[in-house]
C-alpha cells in the first residue's frame, strides 16, 4: 500500500497567513479528493484545542475538506481508526507525543498511515512522524514515557531549519545543535526543512515542496542540498539502526 505522507517545516511562510503558503501542498497530499480530515491539536500549550481547532478547520474548509478535532471523540483511538486523513499541528513536540501516548493513539496512527492514510503534519506535527522526537527544537515541558515516535519516515527532520545566528547570539546555532546530534549519533543523519518548504513522500520515496528546498546533513560537517521538485529514496538519509525491531515499529 503506498502511503501519502506530508511532513512541512511550518503553519507559517514569511509574512503570509496561518496555512496560506501550504495549500498546493495540502492538495498534492490529498489530491482534492472529498475527506474529513482528523486533526489532532495536541501540540498546543497556550491556547484551548477548541481555539486551536478554529485555526485550522477553515483553513481546510477553503480547500474543500471538512475537519474535526480529536479532542471531541469519547474515543480518541476509534477517532484515528476511522479517520479518512490526519492532520497533526505544530507547537510543544514534548506535549503533543506525550498527549498521544496518553490518548493510546501512537500505534494507531502510525498502523494507519502506513495502510494508506494520508498524514500531513507541520512543525511538531512533522517531528513526530520521525522515529523519535530528539531533533525538535522545543524544550521538554513534560515528560513523555518514551522518545520514540510514529516512525513514518525512517529518518530524523529538523523543521524551522534557520543558518547561522542572529548578532549578539552567542548560543549554539541550528548548525551546531545538529552537529552534537550527529557527533553523538553516528551514522544517523539528518533532514532539515527552512520555513515554507516540506517534504511529500510515498513510503519509499521523498520530494521536496516549496520555494526554498532541504539540506542533508550526511555527517557531522557536511551538509548537501536537496532541491525542490527532486525526488530520492527515502534510504539515502540513514536513521536509526534496527528501527524495524522496536516495538511497535514492525512492518
Amino acid at each position: 500500500m503506498t502511503q501519502r505522507i506530508l511532513l512541512m517545516s511550518s503553519s507559517r511562510k514569511d509574512n503570509l497567513g496561518y496555512l496560506e503558503h501550504a495549500g498546493e501542498q495540502i492538495h498534492t497530499l490529498l489530491r482534492r479528493e472529498p475527506r474529513k480530515v482528523l486533526f489532532v491539536p495536541f501540540a498546543g500549550v497556550t491556547f484551548s484545542f477548541d481555539t486551536y481547532e478554529g485555526m485550522v478547520k477553515p483553513v481546510f474548509e477553503t480547500l474543500g475538506y471538512a475537519l474535526e478535532s480529536i479532542h471531541h471523540s469519547a474515543d480518541p483511538l476509534r477517532a484515528v481508526e476511522q479517520a479518512e486523513a490526519i492532520a497533526v499541528g505544530g507547537g510543544n513536540t514534548f506535549a503533543l507525543l506525550k498527549r498521544m501516548y496518553d490518548a493510546g493513539i501512537v500505534d494507531a496512527i502510525r498502523a494507519r498511515v502506513r495502510a494508506g492514510t494520508p498524514y500531513v503534519g507541520w512543525s511538531a506535527g512533522s517531528n513526530v512522524a520521525c522515529p523519535t522526537i530528539r531533533t525538535t527544537n522545543d524544550m521538554p515541558i513534560v515528560q513523555p514515557p518514551s522518545l520514540r515516535a510514529l516512525g513514518l519516515v525512517p529518518f530524523q527532520i529538523n523543521p524551522h531549519f534557520i543558518s547561522g545566528k542572529p548578532a549578539g547570539h552567542n548560543g549554539e546555532s541550528r548548525e551546531e545543535r545538529l552537529a552534537e546530534f550527529l557527533h553523538i549519533n553516528a551514522p544517523e543523519q539528518v533532514f532539515a526543512l527552512p520555513e515554507g518548504s516540506a517534504l511529500f513522500s510515498d513510503g519509499t520515496r521523498g520530494t521536496v515542496l516549496g520555494e526554498r528546498h532541504a539540506l542533508w546533513f550526511p555527517a557531522e560537517g557536511k551538509v548537501e542540498t536537496i532541491r525542490e521538485g527532486e525526488i530520492f529514496p527515502l534510504s539515502q538519509i540513514t536513521g536509526p539502526a534496527g528501527m524495524q525491531d522496536w516495538p511497535g515499529f514492525a512492518a
